[in-house]
């Protein structure tokens, strides 16, 4: 992810000014990166040292959507509408 790219989304999600580190933020950043790597591991398959990375990164993912889902039930679903990131029942 390049640094404009970086800097939109930070801009996009933040809830105040200089704010990066709230979780809607950090989601869609780790979004971003999960998408990259996806495309990545799709046309180098055997890199499995990319792959390992990429199940951290969704992890982490999965652990920062169920503090949001568990804080502020509306941001969550509005932050997953808004990434296309699927639900938990």
């Amino acid at each position: 992810m390049d640094k404009e790219t970086r800097t939109a989304v930070i801009a996009k999600f933040a809830r105040q000014e200089g704010d990066t580190g709230s979780p809607e933020v950090q989601i869609a950043l780790l979004t971003g990166r999960i998408k990259e790597i996806t495309e990545h591991l799709r046309a180098n398959k055997k890199d499995n040292s990319s792959r390992r990375g990429l199940l951290m990164m969704v992890s982490r993912r999965k652990k920062l959507l169920a503090y949001l889902s568990k804080e502020n039930h509306e941001r969550y679903l509005s932050l997953t509408d808004e990434l296309g990131i699927r639900r938990n029942k």
